[in-house]
């Protein structure tokens, strides 16, 4: 049997990649004419070589894309053929991760042992705090399966748009209240339940992370999901994290969870610092009556707990109907310094540039887990 180009371009014709629906002939991903090497002696296999080109060297779909087209040529050409398939990429690999945000200065983690404590609401008024403060700010919605800092910045609608920047495609965060943003609620469907198994969630978050334009940052703040999971452990392998901060309320059951979080990041292998803790929904003060406290939730439970693991108490933070009213607005309460919300978060924003900056000068930088 004589083989030429023609069949190669055919074989892989039946080959569709996931990426576009379409085959790889019209996704335009054979970049060259397929070489086809007749045996030099007899008993000898033909040799075939591809060119296929994809879109990045992240690409999720590359290696079931790379068995498929071989399997396709065998089945075309022969199964004793040899083939070499060449892969090429239209975008710049991806920096080890040592090297992703090269401008970045301060990573932060915001969690939480629980979900319902205000962690979002906390790291959206941080992040707005800190802006205008002074300081370079990004914000990254890590919470893959229930994004809502679209919703809480006001830009629901919003798309981001892909640059090209050192040779590589990268998402340029979308700009709000002087704080960069991204969040994968940009990308689905506000009203679609986000099934995705434990792999695509980290994969999409890598993404966000190192194919993105964050720029020069002085904090770039982390919400993360509630709870100990893929998720976390993904942001610990690809980022030096420059500490935790753990949001908790006074309550007996979620303070219980916070000591898990604590533990998380205080663990032999992670070694990532605790900056403080801040107590949510320290009270309640019912606007008719601005000087009075309501413990509906206990009394001073995370600032027990501060003490008891030696980590400084950040902020308490009243349970006022103002901050739910204007996270669901979209106007975080800290666009607002005058009034007595704003205030607590900058008096935050305050403190925790205060820790950061002790901690590094009292401690080495974190190092991403996995490396040496």
């Amino acid at each position: 049997m004589t083989l030429y180009p023609k069949m190669i371009i055919d074989a892989l014709a039946t080959v569709m990649y996931a990426g576009t629906k379409k085959n790889l002939v019209e996704s335009g991903m054979v970049a060259d004419t397929p070489s086809v090497s007749a045996p030099s002696a007899e008993g000898e296999p033909w040799r075939i070589k591809v060119v296929l080109e994809f879109p990045r060297d992240t690409d999720p779909f590359l290696k079931s894309t790379v068995k498929a087209a071989e399997a396709a040529i065998k089945y075309h050409c022969g199964q004793d053929v040899v083939i070499d398939i060449v892969k090429e990429f239209k975008s710049a690999p991806r920096p080890e991760v040592e090297h992703l945000l090269p401008g970045v200065k301060n990573i932060i983690a915001i969690s939480s042992g629980k979900g319902g404590v205000g962690k979002s609401t906390v790291s959206a008024n941080l992040a707005i705090a800190l802006a205008r403060l002074g300081y370079k700010v990004g914000l990254l919605d890590t919470d893959i399966f229930g994004p809502s800092m679209p919703k809480m910045f006001n830009v629901e609608d919003e798309r981001p748009y892909a640059v090209k920047k050192d040779g590589r495609d990268l998402i340029c965060p979308i700009e709000q209240y002087g704080v960069k943003l991204l969040s994968i609620g940009f990308f689905v469907s506000p009203t679609t339940a986000t099934l995705w198994r434990g792999g695509m969630a980290t994969s999409a978050l890598k993404q966000l992370i190192a194919d993105a334009d964050w720029g020069e940052l002085d904090y770039f703040i982390l919400d993360t999901p509630p709870g100990t999971s893929d998720i976390h452990l993904t942001l610990l392998q690809t980022l030096p994290i420059t500490g935790a901060v753990i949001v908790s309320t006074p309550q007996q059951v979620a303070l219980a969870d916070a000591r898990k979080g604590i533990d998380m990041y205080r663990n032999d292998k992670v070694n990532v610092p605790i900056l403080g803790l801040i107590e949510n929904m320290a009270w309640f003060t019912p606007a008719e009556l601005p000087e009075n406290k309501y413990y509906i939730f206990g009394k001073e439970g995370c600032k027990q707990l501060a003490e008891e693991m030696n980590v400084p108490l950040l902020a308490q933070i009243p349970l006022v109907q103002s901050i739910c009213d204007n996270g669901d607005s979209g106007t975080p309460a800290a666009l607002n310094s005058d009034s007595a919300t704003g205030l607590a978060f900058i008096n935050l924003a305050q403190a925790v540039v205060t820790v950061v900056n002790r901690r590094n000068k009292e401690q080495p930088q974190t190092k991403i887990v996995g490396t040496k």
